[in-house]
C-alpha cells in the first residue's frame, strides 16, 4: 500500500522554476510514485487533494509555507526521498555566469548602474515592494508576478506615471523593446511598427504575425491584463500609446486587448485619434462599427490586425486632419445630444454610429427597444427623433416637405441648457421641399443666437448633413450655402456627421483623466538606449537574455524578514523613520 508523507518549511523562500524542477526530481526518485511542491495556498492545497498527496500537515500549512509531500511505494522510499530535498536543490545549477551575485536592486545598481530595466518574477506577495523599489532607482519594470492586489497596481502606476517610467505589469507575460525581447518572446526583426497589448499571447501572435508578413518592430509594450479595466484606467496603455506616438521611428502603432472596459477603451481612442499616424485597434470582444474612422483602422482579429499593420506601413495612407472641436465655446453643463432626423434610415443608422461615442441613445424608433422614449415630443438626455415616423405625419406633411414642426421642436432643443449639439438632415431631390434650406438655415441661426443670448457663454453646435447631388431641383451646393450661412456645419456624408457631432459628446462627457493626463512622458532617449537588466525571480528570464547578448544581473533576492510579513512591515516602517 502507498505512503504519504509531508514536510512543511517555514520561512523560506524559492522561486517557481525551483520548486518546479524539486518537484520533477522527488517524481523521478526510485519507489516514488508522485510528488508535489507548492506554497500553502487553499487552491494549491485543493490541487494535492485531486491526486491524492495529502495529509494533516499538508492540510494544516499556512499560505506562506513551503509544502513538499511524496507519495511512495512504501515508508522507507517515502522517506529517502525527503532527506534529499536539500541535495536536489543545492544540486541545481544556473546557466548565468556571475562571479557575484547582489541581494538588493542597490547592490546590482552599483554594479550596474547604467540598467534601464527591472525584471520581476517573484511571488506576489512580495512583487510591489520590488517594483516599488525599482522605481525609487528610475528604472522601467517588467512586472511578470501575479497574484498583485489591483489596489497595489493602482498605486505602482501611479507613481510611475510620475516620473514617466512604464509599469508593465503585473501578469505581464510578453514585452518587445528595441529588439529585446522581455519575458515570454519571440525574436522579431526590428522595423517601423510599435504595438501595446494588454494581452501577452495576443502581443506574440501579432509580433509574430508582423515578422512572419515580413514587416519589423520598434517596440512591443506590454501592460498587464488589468490595466485597461476602470480601476486601472489604462494607465500603462496610454502612456505606451503617447511613447509610440512621439517616436519618429514607429510610423503604424497597433493597439490588442483582451475585453476592456468600454469607458477605457473609449479614451484609449480619443487618445489614439490624435496620434498623428495609423493606428490599428484589435481590442477583443468590441465589435466595431466601422472599418476606418480617420486614422483609425478596426481589425477583426489578432492576425487581421498584423497584417493591416504590416500593410499600412508599407503604403502609408493619406489622414485627414483632425477637426478643432473648440471644446472651450460650451458652458459647464452642455453634454447632450438631439437629433432631428426627416430620414427614417439616417436616424437608424446615427444611433448605431453613435454607441461608440456615447453609452445609450433615446429614440422614437430605437434600434434597442430598451431606449424608446416614453414620450416622443420630449427628449431625454442623447435623443435622436425621426419626425417622419407615422406619430408625426397624420393630418400633416412629412417633414422632407415640410419643415415646420422641425423648426418649432428645434428651438425647444435650443432652449435647453444642456444640449449641446443638434444633429440633423436635409434631404433633397424630386418630391422634396423646393428650398428646405432657405427655411433651416434662418432657423437655424436663430436657435443659435437665441441659445447664446439665454445663457452667456453657452454655444450650440448644429451638424447638418444634407443628402442630394447638383442635379437635384434644390441644388446640393446652393442647400449647403444656406446651411452654413446660417452657422451650420455641414456634411454629406451622414456617418461623418454623425461621428463629428459624437466626438464633440463625447469629450464634454468623459473628458481625460487628471491623474493620467498629468502622466510625465516617458522619454523616448532611455526608452531607445539598448536594453541593459536585474532580474528579480526567475532565472530562466535572465538566461533569456543572455542568449540575447544583453547584459543582465541577476539578483539573489530572498523575501524581507525571511517571510515574515508582520516583522517586514516593522522593518519597512523603520526605514522610512530613518529616510524622513
Amino acid at each position: 500500500m502507498s505512503v504519504i508523507k509531508a514536510e512543511i518549511r517555514s520561512g523560506v523562500y524559492y522561486d517557481s522554476a525551483v520548486l518546479m524542477q524539486l518537484q520533477r526530481s522527488l517524481a523521478d526518485l526510485p519507489g516514488v510514485e508522485d510528488a508535489g511542491v507548492i506554497m500553502g495556498t487553499p487552491t494549491n492545497k485543493e490541487l494535492l487533494v485531486r491526486v491524492n498527496l495529502v495529509t494533516t500537515e499538508v492540510e494544516q500549512a499556512k499560505e506562506n509555507d513551503l509544502v513538499i509531500v511524496v507519495r511512495a511505494g512504501d515508508e522507507r522510499a517515502a522517506s529517502d526521498a525527503l532527506q534529499r530535498v536539500d541535495e536536489l536543490l543545492s544540486a541545481r545549477k544556473s546557466s548565468i555566469q556571475q562571479d557575484y551575485r547582489p541581494r538588493s536592486l542597490e547592490g546590482a545598481q552599483s554594479m550596474m548602474p547604467d540598467a534601464n530595466w527591472v525584471l520581476i518574477s517573484v511571488a506576489g506577495r512580495y512583487a510591489a515592494g520590488v517594483a516599488r523599489e525599482a522605481l525609487r532607482l528610475n528604472k522601467h519594470v517588467f512586472l511578470f508576478s501575479d497574484n498583485v492586489p489591483v489596489e497595489e497596481e493602482i498605486s505602482l502606476k501611479a507613481e510611475a506615471a510620475q516620473k514617466g517610467l512604464l509599469v508593465m505589469g503585473p501578469d505581464c507575460g510578453t514585452a518587445m523593446i528595441n529588439g529585446i525581447g522581455l519575458g515570454f518572446a519571440n525574436k522579431v526583426r526590428r522595423g517601423p511598427i510599435g504595438v501595446v497589448a494588454a494581452a501577452g499571447t495576443g502581443l506574440q501572435q501579432v509580433a509574430s504575425r508582423i515578422d512572419q508578413l515580413g514587416g519589423g518592430m520598434t517596440f512591443g509594450i506590454g501592460t498587464g491584463g488589468r490595466d485597461l479595466s476602470e480601476k486601472v484606467g489604462g494607465v500603462t496603455f496610454l502612456m505606451g500609446l503617447d511613447a509610440l506616438s512621439r517616436d519618429p521611428d514607429t510610423k503604424v502603432i497597433v493597439l490588442v486587448s483582451k475585453p476592456p472596459s468600454p469607458k477605457v477603451a473609449d479614451q484609449v481612442l480619443r487618445v489614439a485619434r490624435k496620434a498623428g499616424k495609423p493606428v490599428v485597434v484589435n481590442f477583443i470582444g468590441r465589435t466595431p462599427i466601422s472599418r476606418r474612422v480617420g486614422n483609425l483602422f478596426f481589425a477583426s482579429g489578432l492576425d487581421d490586425a498584423a497584417a493591416l499593420a504590416v500593410e499600412l506601413a508599407k503604403s502609408p495612407p493619406v489622414l485627414e486632419v483632425e477637426p478643432d472641436l473648440k471644446l472651450e465655446r460650451f458652458a459647464p453643463g452642455q453634454k447632450y445630444l438631439r437629433g432631428l432626423f426627416s430620414g427614417g434610415t439616417l436616424a437608424y443608422e446615427a444611433q448605431h454610429l453613435l454607441t461608440e461615442y456615447v453609452p445609450k441613445v433615446y429614440a422614437n424608433a430605437p434600434i434597442n427597444k430598451e431606449n424608446k422614449l416614453k414620450d416622443s415630443l420630449v427628449s431625454v438626455e442623447h435623443t435622436i427623433v425621426d419626425l417622419g415616423e407615422d406619430e408625426f405625419t397624420v393630418g400633416r406633411l412629412h417633414p422632407m416637405m415640410d419643415n415646420d414642426l422641425r423648426i418649432r421642436r428645434l428651438m425647444e432643443e435650443a432652449n435647453d441648457p444642456e444640449v449641446a449639439v443638434i444633429l440633423m438632415d436635409v434631404v433633397i431631390g424630386f418630391g422634396s421641399h423646393p428650398d428646405p434650406a432657405s427655411e433651416l438655415g434662418p432657423a437655424i441661426a436663430e436657435a443659435k443666437a437665441k441659445a447664446k443670448a439665454e445663457k452667456a457663454g453657452r454655444y450650440l453646435e448644429v451638424v447638418v448633413v444634407c443628402t442630394g447631388t447638383e442635379e437635384d431641383p434644390q441644388k446640393l451646393s446652393h442647400q449647403i450655402r444656406q446651411l452654413k450661412q446660417g452657422g451650420a456645419w455641414v456634411e454629406t456624408s451622414n456617418e461623418a456627421a454623425v461621428r463629428y457631432a459624437g466626438q464633440i459628446i463625447q469629450a464634454l462627457n468623459q473628458p481625460l483623466d487628471e491623474a493620467q493626463s498629468s502622466a510625465a512622458p516617458v522619454d523616448l532617449e532611455i526608452l531607445k538606449k539598448p536594453v541593459k537588466a536585474f532580474n528579480v525571480g526567475l532565472e530562466s528570464f535572465a538566461e533569456n537574455l543572455t542568449a540575447q547578448e544583453t547584459p543582465v544581473i541577476q539578483v539573489d533576492w530572498r523575501p524581507p524578514a525571511g517571510g515574515n510579513e508582520k516583522l517586514a512591515s516593522i522593518l519597512e516602517r523603520m526605514k522610512k523613520l530613518s529616510a524622513s
